[in-house]
């Protein structure tokens, strides 16, 4: 690693005034994402601000407008609460099969969605689920915070919250895991809260995006058999070594078909 300074913040005006003083520093969540990018000189802050000595990232509640996942709360936590298992299932499970038990105790919601990576799970889940993305500042609805490959709408200075869900009728989240990396070869998630029906897609290589056309036909009927003619545009979809295009477009379908008919199962538990 390249030498580097390293503070711990005790509020949100400390954390963001020490990313003022310098615009080298970098958050330090989880580290899960960040310390490898150091190692592998992908990445050389000057400052590291950990998070760790700010509780209030770490908390779940549920308020008046729906369930608050602070940034700073773990895979781990966040799968075992019995708030989010009850109202938010479809995140608790999401949570769950992210990695491996030690990467799910140290790494955290916050760091995934500030990270953006695409094949991240956390992002779909919040894009199907309409998160609303919280920061020392404002508000983000989920479709203005996703802006393409490691992009975000985050300001350079601006610190992540925690994101508030509204609470699914029926959702479920299906990944087709990369066998090393345990990230999504492809992922998606599907959630019907009403008569609205979202659909958030990662692992295609361009970033987390929605899936309009299976939005719209789930929505006329929230049924497996609504996509059996819809096919996701190959354009939409990077080839790598691990998978060709044309297999991940495909896939796209395959799982969106599966996770429908989970959804429909689980009932939303």
């Amino acid at each position: 690693m390249n030498s580097f300074d390293y503070r711990r913040a005790t509020s949100a005006a400390q954390a963001t005034a020490w990313l003022r003083e310098d615009p080298d520093a970098k958050l330090l969540a989880g580290g899960q994402s960040l310390l490898a990018a150091i190692k592998l000189r992908l990445a050389a802050p000057s400052l590291l601000i950990d998070l760790q000595g700010m509780p209030e990232l770490q908390a779940i509640r549920e308020d008046g407008q729906g369930v608050w996942i602070g940034a700073m709360c773990t895979h781990a936590s966040a799968a075992a609460s019995p708030l989010v298992r009850k109202r938010l299932p479809m995140i608790a499970r999401l949570a769950q099969g992210i990695a491996d038990q030690q990467v799910r105790n140290r790494g955290t919601m916050g760091g995934s969605l500030a990270n953006a990576d695409p094949a991240a799970c956390w992002a779909a889940g919040v894009l199907a689920m309409g998160g609303v993305i919280c920061t020392d500042r404002r508000e983000i609805a989920a479709d203005d915070y996703f802006c393409g490959l490691f992009t975000t709408a985050l300001e350079p200075d601006e610190l992540l919250m925690g994101v508030r869900f509204a609470p699914a009728d029926q959702a479920h989240y299906l990944k087709f895991e990369q066998p090393a990396s345990r990230f999504a070869m492809v992922g998606v998630a599907v959630a019907r809260q009403g008569a609205s029906v979202r659909v958030g897609l990662t692992g295609l290589g361009h970033g987390t995006n929605r899936w309009p056309e299976a939005e719209q036909a789930l929505a006329r009927e929230f049924a497996p058999k609504s996509l059996s003619a819809i096919q996701l545009d190959v354009e939409l979809a990077t080839g790598d070594l691990h998978a060709s295009a044309q297999y991940r477009a495909h896939l796209a379908g395959v799982l969106a078909r599966r996770a429908v008919a989970q959804a429909m199962t689980l009932n939303g538990t």
